[in-house]
C-alpha cells in the first residue's frame, strides 16, 4: 500500500465546485482507497491504496467528472514527494500561511517563471513539480499571475505540514 495525498483543484473556492468533504471521502472509497481522510473543505484528502499514481489520479478524476458534470482537477504526490515538498520551501524563514507550493502535474520548464505578471513583494522559485510562493504582504492585495501554474492548486505550508503528518501516521 502506498500512502497518497490527492489535491482537487478549484473545489469550494470562490463559491466554485461545490463538494462536500463527506462526499469525496465517500468518493475514494468506493474507489478502493483505504485510509480515506479529508483535511479542511479546499479538496484535500489522504488515503492508501495499492494503485500507482497514475491510476488514482485517472480513477478519482473520472469519479468526480461523473458526480460534478465537468472534470475536476486531481493532483497526487506520494507520501515521500509531500514530504519532500515541505522540506524543499526555499522560503521557510517566511510565514507559512504567506506562503504555498502551487502543485503542477509535470516539472515547471526552465522558463515557466519568465512569464509572470503583476509581481510586487512576491518570491518565487520553482520546485520538483511545483512552483513556491511567498506573499510578502499577503495574497488579498497580489496581482501576481503565473502562466506556468494556471492548471495548478495551490497549498499554503501549514496545510503541507498537515497532510504529511497524515500520510506519516
Amino acid at each position: 500500500m502506498y500512502s497518497y495525498v490527492a489535491l482537487l483543484r478549484a473545489v469550494n473556492v470562490g463559491g466554485t465546485g461545490k463538494l462536500p468533504m463527506s462526499e469525496l471521502k465517500a468518493m475514494c472509497e468506493s474507489l478502493g482507497f483505504a485510509k480515506v481522510r479529508t483535511y479542511i473543505a479546499s479538496g484535500n484528502v489522504v488515503f492508501a491504496s495499492k494503485l500507482s499514481e497514475a491510476s488514482v489520479k485517472a480513477k478519482l478524476e473520472a469519479c468526480l467528472k461523473a458526480y460534478a458534470g465537468k472534470p475536476v482537477g486531481v493532483l497526487v504526490r506520494t507520501a515521500e514527494e509531500m514530504a519532500a515538498i515541505l522540506d524543499g520551501n526555499p522560503f521557510k524563514s517566511a510565514a507559512p500561511n504567506r506562503t504555498v507550493a502551487i502543485f503542477l502535474d509535470a516539472p515547471p520548464a526552465p522558463d515557466a517563471l519568465d512569464d509572470m505578471r503583476g509581481q510586487q513583494d512576491e518570491e518565487v522559485a520553482p520546485g520538483v513539480r511545483e512552483i513556491y510562493v511567498h506573499y510578502g504582504a499577503g495574497m488579498a492585495d497580489s496581482k501576481l499571475k503565473i502562466a506556468a501554474a494556471a492548471n495548478g492548486t495551490a497549498r499554503n505550508m501549514n496545510t503541507v505540514a498537515k497532510l504529511v503528518e497524515w500520510t506519516s501516521s
